[in-house]
Formats: C-alpha cells, sequence, structure tokens
C-alpha cells in the first residue's frame, strides 16, 4: 500500500522535478505555465507533503522554466511559505523572470520571499543545520 503522503508528490512528479542537495530539496517546475487550478492544486499538495516531511524544512522553488504564473499560484506559494515558516524553515525563490518578477514587486511579495538570482546563492543563503 502506497504511503497516503507520497501521493501528492507522485501525482506532481510530472509537473516537479525535486533534487536534494544535503539537507535541501531542489524543487524545479517542469511547465512553463503555472495557470490551471487543478496543476497549482496538485504542486501546492506535493509542495505541503514535502515541508510537512521534515523538522525544519528547506526548500528552493526554481523557476527557471516558468514564463506565466496565475494569481492562484502566487497564492498557493503564499499558503506554502507560511507552512515553512511554522515548522521553522527557510524558503527561497531563484531564477524568476522579469515578467514574473514584476508581479512580485507590485503585490510586494518581493518583501515576503527571499529571492535569489541562482541556485548556488541560494543554497549559500541557508543557515547551517
Amino acid at each position: 500500500m502506497p504511503d497516503p503522503q507520497s501521493l501528492p508528490l507522485q501525482q506532481a512528479m510530472h509537473r516537479l522535478h525535486i533534487t536534494d542537495h544535503k539537507d535541501i530539496k531542489i524543487v524545479s517546475f517542469i511547465e512553463n505555465k503555472i495557470l490551471d487550478e487543478a496543476n497549482i492544486t496538485e504542486i501546492g499538495a506535493a509542495l505541503v507533503a514535502l515541508v510537512e516531511a521534515r523538522q525544519r524544512p528547506k526548500l528552493v522553488l526554481d523557476f527557471k522554466n516558468v514564463d506565466h504564473l496565475s494569481s492562484a499560484a502566487l497564492g498557493m506559494l503564499i499558503n506554502v511559505n507560511q507552512k515553512i515558516k511554522l515548522q521553522s524553515g527557510e524558503l527561497r525563490l531563484i531564477e524568476i523572470k522579469p515578467q514574473i518578477m514584476e508581479v512580485f514587486v507590485i503585490t510586494r511579495l518581493n518583501k515576503l520571499f527571499k529571492i535569489l538570482p541562482d541556485r548556488e546563492q541560494a543554497l549559500e543563503s541557508f543557515s547551517p543545520a
């Protein structure tokens, strides 16, 4: 019988590429548009499952492939960020394209999230384990 917690991860695997770097999970979005409500729900459930699997989760979300993000996707990111904070974890967003960064700035989400240019800087920015 599959672990019920791994179900959201399995469903979202074709939307996310997840790798590990020490105690940090690096999540890359595969699709270039995160607009559809069902996709966002799946991605959100998978990210929450990753967060809940650790005591102090450390997550890097890589937006290199993403060209379009809906307001519902932004809401999902805010929820994931809150869950991480509740567990004394850390979240970094990287490789955000200028047109999406503009949305983060307009909505002031650039103040809420720690946004860095690339993976190397994100990995260096985490507090030591």
